[in-house]
């Protein structure tokens, strides 16, 4: 592993390439990225080095995002078939009919969706600061797509009628109370944290509800000692990296992505040395999809 883990820094760094990796992939695959995090903010974070490449590991509405946010950039995307069901669960089209049944209402679409999608909404928003984006903007009604979930979450924290569309994260959606009420069971000193992802049964149980990055902020600044974690199986790893002295239990085992574990060293180094898969954005769209991503970066931060 060594080897492939040298001969893929070395061509990153002789292509100039940086490396993304979700917090959800592989650890060895985290070990090898140059920065590891959330989705949105590894792009940004990306778009504002020289370098020429990106390789991004994750799925391909990642990707997507890095190209829209990073132009001057080849982003390369190691499984090409990586994908994300729960961007899958609406296309443009589906969602310029929903749109008709509201007029005039905006839409806030969560980064977890394509490039079209992106592009036929009004503004953007993160698990981070959904409630906030909610909040921004000057209506009483609001479109939200495509997580119902998140969009429930928000909806607490808000006086805004909030419209969803009737999608989710499989991985987060099929945790249930009895799961979570076994985790509390096996480990009763651990506090709960949540995905806002999970159903709204789900975070009615959590200590606090965080996004990953969120996650590990809070486990980090908590004094607490064990916790749940009601997210993606693949954020363990970095969790327990950043804190040796704390132990964190999955709330359920099955919470694994297939399409995060898709990518390996063998396919960020083949992905290197072919400088593929590529994945591009048609202009018109990366524009609209940009402006969307613009507007949410401009909403102050709590």
């Amino acid at each position: 592993m060594d080897d492939k883990f040298n001969k893929i820094r070395q061509l990153a760094k002789e292509k100039k390439a940086i490396i993304l990796a979700h917090n959800y992939q592989l650890p060895e695959v985290q070990d090898v990225a140059d920065l590891t995090g959330d989705s949105l903010a590894l792009s940004i974070e990306a778009s504002k080095t020289d370098a020429k490449i990106i390789v991004f590991c994750g799925v391909h509405f990642m990707a997507e995002t890095a190209a829209i946010v990073c132009p001057d950039k080849k982003v390369i995307l190691p499984v090409e078939d990586a994908g994300c069901a729960m961007a899958d669960m609406l296309n443009a089209a589906q969602l310029r009919e929903f749109k008709a049944k509201y007029p005039g209402v905006p839409v806030v679409t969560y980064v977890n969706s394509t490039a079209e999608v992106k592009a036929e909404s009004d503004i953007c928003c993160t698990s981070a600061n959904a409630v906030q984006v909610v909040k921004s903007l000057d209506s009483k009604e609001v479109i939200m797509t495509p997580d119902r979930n998140l969009a429930k979450w928000a909806q607490r924290h808000t006086d805004q009628k909030i419209y969803y569309w009737d999608g989710c994260c499989p991985i987060h959606d099929e945790l249930t109370v009895a799961k979570v009420k076994k985790a509390r069971q096996e480990h009763p000193q651990a506090v709960l944290m949540a995905h806002p992802e999970c159903p709204p049964e789900v975070l009615d149980m959590a200590d606090v509800v965080r996004s990953t990055s969120g996650m590990l902020a809070y486990a980090k600044e908590s004094d607490a000692k064990e916790f749940i974690v009601a997210t993606e199986v693949g954020l363990l790893y970095p969790l327990k990296k950043q804190n040796p002295d704390k132990e964190f239990y999955a709330a359920s085992p099955e919470m694994i992505c297939d399409n995060m574990k898709k990518t390996t060293l063998d396919g960020v180094l083949r992905a290197l040395e072919d400088e593929g898969p590529v994945i591009e954005v048609e202009e018109d769209i990366r524009i609209e999809a940009l402006k969307a991503v613009e507007r949410m970066m401009a909403v102050p931060r709590d």
